[in-house]
């Protein structure tokens, strides 16, 4: 089934669910045992058919990918390139071909271009080709990095936060003027390393027919975008990332729920957080949490949770965007603008090949690093809700 009858069916369904509700509940709003059953079987197939959407989604991304042709056809006559727009260094075609040639030998047919990326530790930086292809995975995989504000720094960046402003205020004819004070706070973005390992067979490595270009990008960018993931949502600021759940350096702690979760809760979070940052605000929280929010309605009876009915939209509460992330704690939902958290890559992700360490099984290992920071520079743009523990 396609992926917009199963949209539609998905929605036909819920509206069935709610309709069913409406008209069984008693003037106590509850339902008999038969009745509850029923709604179970029609909530389980609403998360069958949302797990089925997920599943072909990400099935029809994964074949764009593989099916991208690795070289663009030739559909125009040779020319030859004006002077000064040749790519050169990390950029050039021979640099992207050499790095390839190079994995694929197990770099013992390394040529002069090659030498450009050697750096103390015989690893090769990654042409720039290769890096702009790995921030894709972690844009797909990572939903931080989609929300937040990226930025690429050389050392340690700082960040000028407006901390106080002066106010304005009223005074009578001749009276003495008042003077506030503007007063200013820095935030740091450093850099913490991150890496992954991968071994490959030299059999695979040896075999043009294996594409060894995607497989290793594609599952390396997939392992740094959980890891980052993980950091930027609940790392400490020690060795890793500030995330936005972290108790001292993410988002303003609005409440802590010492009963069920309700949706008059859900509307505190909402307007506990300033005007301004409403407008690009969306909910992050984890899939289990989902479960329990699907069920709860305003005081009109209407459900706050809204399916998405278009292919690609997102699920929204009370108007607003879900993000869910298996990362995310279940104890605790987060409200606000998250471009307001800030991550800091320092410079290009590179490679490194180990030549000794599995020759004796056959394989080769290669090795990804980054340096990369992230932190929240403005905490009450996030509004987090702790909720109540099971």
């Amino acid at each position: 089934m396609k992926i917009k009858d199963l949209i539609e069916k998905r929605a036909k369904v819920w509206e069935a669910a709610k309709n069913f509700v409406d008209t069984h509940e008693d003037e106590n709003g509850v339902l008999s045992a038969e009745d509850s059953a029923v709604y179970a079987g029609m909530e389980k197939e609403i998360e069958d058919l949302t797990a089925a959407i997920d599943r072909q989604q990400r099935a029809e991304q994964r074949e764009a990918e593989l099916n991208r042709p690795v070289n663009s056809p030739l559909t125009g006559k040779p020319y030859m390139a004006p002077e000064g727009k040749e790519k050169t260094g990390r950029s050039s075609d021979e640099y992207r071909k050499a790095m390839l040639n190079a994995l694929r030998s197990n770099f013992r047919q390394v040529s002069n271009v090659l030498q450009e990326g050697v750096d103390a530790d015989g690893g090769y930086l990654v042409p720039d080709e290769y890096d702009r292809r790995l921030i894709d995975v972690l844009e797909e995989e990572n939903i931080m990095r989609r929300l937040a504000t990226r930025i690429t720094t050389s050392g340690e960046h700082k960040i000028n936060i407006a901390a106080a402003k002066p106010a304005a205020a009223w005074i009578e004819e001749g009276g003495a003027l008042t003077f506030g004070d503007a007063k200013f706070e820095q935030k740091i973005l450093d850099a913490h390393k991150l890496h992954v390992a991968v071994k490959v067979t030299e059999e695979l490595l040896y075999d043009n027919a294996f594409n060894l270009e995607n497989y290793i990008i594609v599952q390396f960018g997939k392992a740094l975008a959980n890891a980052e993931e993980d950091a930027f949502l609940n790392g400490n600021g020690t060795g890793k990332p500030t995330g936005i759940f972290d108790g001292t350096g993410g988002g303003h702690l609005l409440t802590t729920l010492t009963a069920a979760l309700k949706s008059d809760d859900m509307l505190d979070l909402v307007y506990g957080l300033k005007r301004p940052y409403r407008k690009n605000a969306s909910f992050i929280m984890n899939d289990a949490t989902l479960p329990s929010l699907r069920k709860l309605k305003d005081n009109n009876g209407a459900y706050i949770w809204q399916p998405a009915y278009q292919a690609g939209e997102p699920d929204r509460i009370l108007g607003y965007k879900v993000e869910t992330s298996a990362y995310a704690p279940k104890d605790g939902i987060a409200f606000g603008d998250y471009s307001y958290y800030n991550i800091g890559d320092r410079g290009s992700r590179s490679f490194k090949q180990l030549n000794e360490l599995f020759a004796g099984n056959g394989m080769i290992g290669f090795v990804a690093k980054e340096r990369v920071d992230g932190k929240l520079v403005l905490p009450e743009a996030v509004q987090i809700m702790k909720l109540k523990a099971d």
